[in-house]
Formats: C-alpha cells, sequence, structure tokens
C-alpha cells in the first residue's frame, strides 16, 4: 500500500466516523424541566398519530431484544428502570455494560431508548419496580415520563465512541461491525442504529457483520439522516441492502425539509420534529431528526416480532412497508419510501408474505459486488492513535457465498463477446487504412457521428 493510498483511507474513516455522530442529531437540543409527566406525555404525538396507541391492542413488544447501537443508554433514567437488561461497550473507552454515556454526544443513546421503550415512572413515592402491564390497551405506567413505542421490549444497550476522537483508538471500522455482531449473539431480534454517515459507501470491514446479522434473522433499522447535517442522500449503514431505512417527517406529514435526507433505499418515513427523548440523569429533551424517527419504526418492528415469533425478519419489514400509507408519488419513492408508517396496519392487517426482503439482500450484494474478494479484511489502523485490543473474541461469521455457475458462465460468456467485438473493431480500422493508403490524405472525425471522411490535400472532401 503506497503513503498516498494509506493517508487516504485514514482519511475516509476519520470523516466517516466524524459523520456518524455527528449528522444524526438534527435542529438542535432543547433541554426541557424535569418531567411534569402528564405535560411531557402529551408531547408524544405520534403515539396516537402513528397508530401506536391501537397496535397496543395487539402487542406491546414484551419478549422481544431491540439492541440500541449509539452513545450508550443511562439504564437509571426514571423511564428505563427494568427496560434495560443487557449491553456492551465496543468502543474500549466506556463502561463494560454500555450503560455510561459517550463519545461527542454521549445523551444521543438515552434519547433513542426512552422513544423506543420507556416505561414511564412512578410518583418518587411508590414503588421503584415497574407496574404490571394492562391485559389490553395502553400499558399502565404511572403518570410521569416517556413511553416508548414498545413499552414492554428489552433494550440492549451497546455503547460507541464516534463523532470525535476515541480515546482508546477503536475507528467506526472496527466499532460498528463488532456492535452489530455482539448484538446479534447476545439475542437482539431488532437493531436500532440512530447513526448516519456523509457517505452511501461503507467500509468493506462492515459486511461480515451485516451478512451474519440477516443470516441471524435480525431486523435491522437504520436513520435516513438530516438535510440540516449536511446530507442531501442517505448515508452509511442505511445504504446497506436489506437494512430498514428511515426517512423523516414534519409534523404536517410531510418529508420534513431539514429532518430527512433522500434516497432510493428509504423504506418508510415517520416522525422526526417536535419529539421528546430522556436525557442522562433523568432529564427530558425536545429534538429533532431521523435519529428519533428511527426508534419509532423499531419499536413497531418489536411490536410485531413480538405479536408472531416466528415471523423472520423480512416477513417483519415486508409487514412494516407493505402497510405504509402511500404519500409523495405513487408507488416506491426517494423521499418516503414506500410510505408514512402506520402501526395500527402493520399489527391488525393481512399482508402478504413476501418472497425476499423488499429492501433487498446484503448477501446477493457481496456476492456480485466484493466477486473474488468476499471475506472482510482487518481494518487499516491509524497513525494517530494505536488501537485498543479487541474485547471480544474473533467472532465466527458464515463466510459469503461464492457465484454460482450460471453467474460464471455468464461472466465469461461476456469476455467471449468483449474479444468478439474488439476484433471486429481492429478489421474495420485496418479497412479503414488500407482505403486511406489507396486514398492518400488526411483523417478527421467527425463531431456528431464519430465516422472518419478522407480529405485531399487541397481541403475538398474526396
Amino acid at each position: 500500500m503506497t503513503r498516498a493510498t494509506a493517508r487516504f483511507r485514514r482519511t475516509a474513516s476519520a470523516v466517516l466516523a466524524m459523520a456518524l455522530a455527528g449528522i444524526s442529531l438534527a435542529a438542535g437540543l432543547s433541554l426541557a424541566p424535569a418531567a411534569r409527566a402528564d405535560a411531557d406525555r402529551d408531547k408524544e404525538y405520534w403515539l396516537a398519530e402513528s397508530g401506536i396507541t391501537k397496535a397496543w391492542e395487539i402487542s406491546k413488544g414484551a419478549g422481544v431484544k431491540v439492541a440500541v447501537i449509539d452513545s450508550g443508554v443511562d439504564a437509571q433514567h426514571p423511564d428505563l428502570k427494568g427496560a434495560v437488561t443487557g449491553g456492551f461497550d465496543v468502543s474500549g473507552a466506556g463502561s463494560p455494560n454500555g450503560q455510561k454515556s459517550i463519545g461527542a454526544k454521549p445523551e444521543h443513546g438515552t434519547l433513542v431508548a426512552t422513544m423506543l421503550a420507556g416505561r414511564g415512572h412512578q410518583p418518587a413515592s411508590a414503588s421503584p419496580s415497574p407496574p404490571a402491564p394492562s391485559p389490553s390497551g395502553p400499558p399502565v405506567a404511572g403518570p410521569d415520563g416517556m413511553i416508548g413505542v414498545a413499552p414492554e421490549a428489552e433494550i440492549l444497550s451497546v455503547s460507541t465512541w464516534l463523532g470525535s476522537a476515541n480515546p482508546a483508538g477503536k475507528s467506526d471500522q472496527d466499532q460498528i461491525p463488532e456492535a452489530v455482531r455482539w448484538a446479534v449473539d447476545n439475542g437482539a431480534k431488532v437493531i436500532n442504529i440512530s447513526l448516519g454517515s456523509a457517505t452511501p459507501q461503507w467500509p468493506q470491514s462492515w459486511d461480515a457483520a451485516f451478512l451474519y446479522a440477516e443470516q441471524k434473522d435480525v431486523v435491522i433499522v437504520a436513520a435516513a439522516g438530516n438535510r440540516v447535517g449536511g446530507n442531501l442522500q442517505v448515508g452509511a449503514p442505511a445504504t446497506i441492502p436489506g437494512v430498514l431505512t428511515v426517512a423523516g417527517l414534519d409534523r404536517k406529514g410531510a418529508a420534513s425539509i431539514d429532518a430527512s435526507s433522500q434516497g432510493i433505499s428509504i423504506g418508510v418515513a415517520a416522525p422526526a420534529e417536535n419529539l421528546l427523548g430522556g436525557l442522562p440523569g433523568g432529564g427530558y429533551a425536545e429534538w429533532a431528526g431521523t435519529s428519533g424517527a428511527t426508534p419509532i419504526v423499531s419499536g413497531v418492528a418489536a411490536l410485531i416480532r413480538s405479536k408472531w415469533p416466528e415471523m423472520s425478519a423480512k416477513q417483519v419489514i415486508n409487514r412494516i412497508v407493505g402497510t405504509a400509507k402511500d404519500s409523495g408519488p405513487p408507488g416506491k419513492d426517494p423521499l418516503y419510501g414506500f410510505g408514512v408508517l402506520n402501526a395500527e396496519a402493520a399489527l391488525k392487517d393481512s399482508v402478504p408474505e413476501a418472497a425476499v426482503n423488499p429492501l433487498g439482500s446484503i448477501s446477493d450484494w457481496i456476492r456480485v459486488h466484493r466477486r473474488g474478494n468476499l471475506g472482510a479484511p482487518a481494518p487499516v489502523p491509524t497513525d494517530e492513535v494505536a488501537s485498543a485490543v479487541p474485547t471480544l473474541p474473533e467472532p465466527t461469521v458464515p463466510a459469503a457465498k461464492a457465484p454460482s455457475q450460471r453467474d460464471s458462465a455468464v461472466g465469461a460468456a461476456v469476455v467471449i463477446g468483449s474479444v468478439i467485438f474488439f476484433l471486429v473493431i481492429i478489421g474495420a480500422a485496418a479497412f479503414q487504412l488500407r482505403r486511406a493508403a489507396r486514398n492518400p490524405g488526411t483523417a478527421r472525425e467527425e463531431p456528431d457521428t464519430g465516422a472518419f471522411q478522407t480529405v485531399d490535400s487541397g481541403g475538398k472532401p474526396s
């Protein structure tokens, strides 16, 4: 590897790492006072408008683990007590259970988790244990605090250090795939990645981890990114085939000008403005961005997986996008994807079974685009900070399938056809040379047709 190449890779990695945490939080944070329960609860407009309160008649997410790959989740937040049942720090710079807020935006993970699986909280004089859920209707969680989309789901907090220099030296190329693998190996059926980047490409080191999640039948939900953060198009990991990418809506239900990017990988749109989330230490904040739209959709995926535990990941995604309310141009489009999230329909409607994931397959993508180099290379080390020793053993990841014999045959046919075409061109050129030798003159190329015309020494066409 040349010095210039190594410098380019380090720079690209640094840009990606910075963007992952930096662009996700749109429109800034507006700190809110400590919980005044009904006032805060009333701000969760998406619960009714996205059909979530009606979906609770069918499921509240019980028995489903959702991994939040983010900046760490404060499990002691009043609305998350009992909800965070495990975690891990992949940054090498945080706490061993992923429950210490770290990175450039340490509050980010707690904001996401409370929207996804908040349980509200009882008055200080009440028992600290979470109340029992009601058999039907909205969950009983006391009058104060936030209710998440899937209030009976469990959170696995996987903390990453992104958006600034990691004191432990592990880049996003190390952390993201390790976080995905840990989540899969520890029982997550849904993975929430409210992080985005400024580029649609992703490091090849991510391939195997996302393939692993696909082969283990895990739903991955990712944020599309925000225009206000500089993302006019969707960035990785939301561009990875098979990932359910979430775009953002404004308060009127239209595509958010500030809080959503656009791209062909978008699957569904959900509220992304005037959101409320919990802060580490027990506070709350109003915020915006597809970072907040993503846990709304992840929560609905948890509701579905709780209701139908045997349903495959591709069918869960198909049920969400298949019941979305079409918006914008008819059919799938780069602003709304398949449409606007409708949680009630996703839990109650009859949806035809899909033969494939409507958002593609990372397995197929690897087979086509990593042809001849299907393995996942080791991350490129940086010169600035020595990488810390990985805290997880090297995972066993099923290798990507090699191209089929049919693909090889098609490839060979293309090569043979190319050779024949090249020989025809050579023959035509030789014919023109012989003709020019018989009719001396100079040749010039016509700009429109590309044909050659001989001109005599007097400048007149022959």
